[in-house]
């Protein structure tokens, strides 16, 4: 049985990946603005906080837990997102500054509160996206969101040297189009080649044995262009 933090529960990916990691006997520490969803599943396994982790107060609330309930977190997936889809010359600096909070600077804040509940032997899986990919192919209109994907591919990296001493995994999945109310929500009508399911399924297993075989690595898990 591992604890596991994951970020981004409320739907899509993080809704499905929650159900599964309960079901098989681990406890999970499931955070999203709006816990209700996963509150109403009842699951013994889950614990749901409802927090923005764009606002480093509330991130506390997951100290206080770690603390107080687990003592050690064995994996942690930064799988929150937030996505803003407008031609560039009409982005914000605001929609900027929104987008990163949550894509860039949450993952890090977060990230840094887990340290030292991370033992060895831990994982730290954050997602990516191949917008996020030097080279790939690119979205018009995610300016903020791919350039923020890309920043915490080159954070990870850089975490997984600063931490290698203590054998804390720190890796990325850079994810193709899958089939998610946020995707639905920027593009309408785009149908993606996965379902949050199948990709969920994919992230399971990955966040239970990827660290055997990866540190310090971006994993491009897409079907398609992008």
């Amino acid at each position: 049985m591992k604890n596991i933090v994951i970020t981004g529960t409320s739907r899509g990916i993080g809704f499905e990946l929650a159900q599964q990691f309960a079901k098989n006997g681990h406890q999970v520490l499931a955070i999203s603005r709006n816990s209700k969803p996963l509150t109403n599943i009842n699951h013994k396994n889950i614990t749901a906080l409802s927090i923005d982790i764009s606002s480093n107060k509330d991130l506390q609330k997951v100290t206080q837990f770690v603390e107080k309930t687990w003592n050690k977190v064995d994996i942690l997936i930064n799988n929150a997102g937030k996505l803003v889809n407008k031609p560039f010359t009409e982005i914000s600096s605001e929609d900027f500054l929104e987008v990163y909070k949550v894509n860039v600077f949450a993952v890090a804040e977060i990230t840094k509160l887990m340290i030292p509940f991370l033992k060895k032997g831990s994982h730290v899986v954050t997602i990516s996206s191949m917008g996020g990919i030097q080279g790939s192919m690119k979205f018009p209109g995610l300016a903020a969101y791919s350039s923020a994907k890309g920043a915490v591919i080159t954070l990870s990296e850089l975490l997984a040297e600063e931490y290698k001493e203590q054998q804390i995994a720190f890796n990325v999945l850079a994810l193709g189009a899958v089939q998610t109310e946020m995707l639905e929500e920027a593009f309408p009508g785009y149908e993606a080649p996965l379902s949050a399911k199948e990709m969920a399924d994919y992230l399971f297993n990955f966040a239970l044995t990827g660290n055997k075989f990866y540190n310090g690595k971006v994993l491009q898990v897409s079907s398609s262009t992008p």
